[in-house]
């Protein structure tokens, strides 16, 4: 066989034994890579602690008692400069964008009740001059909706259901961990705090209404 003949072969085998190994690792697809974190780890997601309120209790955040900011401290430790249960504590963003933790409502405490005129519901028929004022009393089709702007209490409705009374006056806002907005229906006082609305009967102990999501409404209203 001619020597150039022989050459053209020996190259033509090499070129096989290359291409061979090229579409097996082609075809392989990698299989036995490392996976790797998902793409959302990489970038490094971020998550709404106001969706998230079972917070890790060693997460160092920005602590509040009595109203002033202490310094970092882990959920656990600042509930206990507070004197409270972990779960006594709101948790979320404050002004400065960072996590916060405070006791609900530290930064605003429940006000004086309301002017009695203003918590009168619309008599049903005229009240004789002499008559002394009856105290309201919530009736099937609603009673006074207030709202507290800081300095005194505005009426926005002398004849209202709760639910929306609560829609009036909170719908579409939020607040911040220690914030609270007040409001009164009745002889009821709501306040709005992170991620809730409660009421109390006395103006001191609350407990919750409803809850609040995300985009500060009221999926649990109707």
């Amino acid at each position: 066989m001619p020597q150039d003949n022989r050459l053209l072969i020996a190259i033509g085998a090499g070129l096989a034994i290359v291409a061979a190994v090229v579409l097996a690792l082609v075809f392989s697809g990698g299989r036995g890579r490392d996976a790797g974190p998902p793409p959302a780890a990489q970038g490094g997601l971020t998550v709404d602690v106001a969706d998230a309120p079972d917070l890790s209790t060693t997460r160092e955040l920005r602590c509040f008692v009595n109203g002033q900011f202490i310094g970092m401290a882990t959920l656990t430790d600042c509930a206990r400069r507070n004197g409270l249960a972990t779960d006594a504590l709101d948790v979320g963003i404050d002004e400065t964008g960072a996590l916060a933790a405070a006791p609900t409502a530290a930064f605003a405490p429940p006000p004086g009740l309301p002017p009695v005129e203003l918590t009168e519901a619309e008599p049903a028929t005229p009240v004789e001059q002499n008559q002394p004022a009856q105290p309201s009393v919530p009736t099937a089709s609603g009673s006074p909706c207030l709202r507290y702007t800081g300095s005194d209490w505005r009426s926005l409705s002398s004849n209202m259901s709760l639910n929306a009374c609560v829609q009036a006056l909170y719908a579409g806002t939020c607040v911040r961990p220690g914030e609270a907005l007040y409001g009164r229906w009745g002889e009821t006082t709501l306040r709005l705090v992170p991620r809730r609305v409660e009421q109390s009967p006395d103006n001191n102990r609350f407990r919750t209404l409803v809850e609040q999501d995300r985009a500060c409404q009221f999926p649990g209203l109707r």
